[in-house]
């Protein structure tokens, strides 16, 4: 079932912003609804690395990573940036996130991976930070482009 709102609150790209991300953060991981999840994910993508990099995506997305395995979870994340036009970032993710994640795991276990898995950090997230915000862009434009498949735009 969509979500309903006025028209009135939906007239610039930042109203649709945020009334994008209102429904797609109603519930952690909405899988329901195919749209939904890839929204989510992408949305999810792009605040944690702009918070906190690479480490703060693992840490807020570790729980589901693990239920839908890296593999599965890198292929969501590459698909619905490319779906977006973030080439680049699909390529980055591609090439860092399951190294990444082996090492986030490895240091979980008392491994000592932690130089490591922060040398590949570092690496990934200054790849994610010299494309300089690009991805905001990309995620406006996909969000303003799915708004009317996520909410029921009345009149009133």
């Amino acid at each position: 079932m969509k979500h309903k709102m006025n028209r009135n609150n939906l007239l610039t790209k930042d109203d649709i912003w945020n009334a994008v991300i209102k429904v797609i953060c109603t519930t952690d991981f909405p899988k329901e609804n195919k749209l939904v999840h890839e929204a989510y994910i992408v949305f999810q993508y792009h605040s944690e690395l702009e918070s906190g990099g690479h480490e703060s995506l693992f840490n807020w997305m570790a729980d589901y990573i693990n239920e839908a395995g890296i593999a599965n979870f890198l292929t969501e994340l590459k698909d619905i940036l490319e779906k977006i036009g973030a080439h680049e970032y699909a390529a980055i993710e591609k090439r860092y996130l399951e190294k990444i994640w082996g090492l986030f795991k490895a240091l979980e276990n008392d491994e000592t991976k932690e130089e490591e898995l922060y040398q590949v950090i570092e690496a990934a997230d200054n790849e994610y930070y010299q494309l300089d915000g690009k991805l905001a862009e990309l995620l406006e434009a996909y969000f303003v482009s799915i708004y009317t498949d996520l909410i029921e735009v009345t009149n009133n």
